[in-house]
């Protein structure tokens, strides 16, 4: 079985149907009155492209011979996999139908990217990723990042809805305080993780290079989006922030995220420059 192929076709095909299912919760947000069978439409749709998406990056490590996230393409594919997986979890213990377009958009924009722009064929890692450490530091840096993407789409949201409570787009959203509350403490899980990754990134530095921190961009930009959720993190904490000016701070940090993933690829020439486009 020629696993390369298999893993394209699996990944466009989870991509089709993540479409279907953004615009179904699109239709359902926009029109009026109970639409149940809908919704249970569009779940299964998430849970199927998540299957999909599940064997077309196993397929992918398989092609390889490697863990499937060498580059910007796997890992795009991973992150993306990794946000449907934070927020199918949510779903199961909250009843988040409402923001399912708004998480989605980000998840076919990362496949859409990938597969049309950051392609690459699989193949072996360069010398410097082959290391027991691109497992684990990669991949928390990947699951962070969907707990990152879900917590920002729940700030956004929280924001619309302070923005103009009584409108009719509030009104089919969970309450403010509620996702204020989901937003911290998704964020704060993912930071955890994030701070793994950036621990088993310097040790990792340290076996490869010979030092645990130089100021690479990537490693610059990564301390910058740990100290942004931190501030986050810590304002809600200690000083009471909460609503508006806590979610603004928490935008914040995620964009520092996105710059580490794709802007410091693009404009800046560092160690990393191997995971590059």
């Amino acid at each position: 079985m020629n696993f390369a192929v298999l893993s394209n076709w699996t990944i466009l095909a989870s991509t089709v149907f993540l479409t279907i299912a953004t615009f179904t919760a699109a239709a359902i947000l926009i029109a009026d009155g109970p639409l149940l069978k809908a919704r249970q439409i569009s779940r299964l749709f998430i849970y199927f492209a998540t299957g999909l998406l599940t064997v077309g990056l196993v397929s992918r490590g398989i092609a390889a011979g490697r863990a499937p996230w060498g580059n910007m393409y796997e890992y795009a594919i991973a992150g993306a996999l990794s946000v449907l997986v934070v927020y199918i979890l949510i779903l199961r213990f909250n009843d988040l139908s409402s923001l399912s377009v708004f998480a989605l958009m980000p998840v076919v924009l990362a496949l859409g990217l990938a597969q049309t722009v950051l392609y690459v064929d699989a193949g072996p890692l360069v010398p410097a990723l082959k290391s027991g450490w691109l497992v684990i530091h990669v991949s928390a840096a990947i699951i962070a990042g969907g707990g990152f993407t879900v917590g920002f789409t729940l700030t956004s949201t929280q924001l619309a809805v302070g923005w103009k409570p009584e409108s009719k787009f509030a009104k089919k959203m969970p309450s403010v305080e509620k996702l204020d509350v989901l937003a911290y403490r998704v964020s704060a899980w993912a930071f955890a993780v994030w701070t793994f990754a950036v621990l088993a990134g310097a040790i990792w530095a340290e076996s490869a290079w010979g030092r645990f921190w130089g100021w690479d961009p990537k490693e610059t930009w990564a301390l910058i989006t740990w100290i942004f959720y931190a501030a986050y993190l810590h304002a809600r904490v200690t000083v009471g922030w909460r609503g508006g000016k806590a979610a603004i701070l928490s935008s914040i940090g995620y964009v520092s995220y996105i710059f580490n993933f794709f802007g410091v690829n693009i404009f800046f020439v560092g160690l990393h420059s191997y995971g590059g486009l």
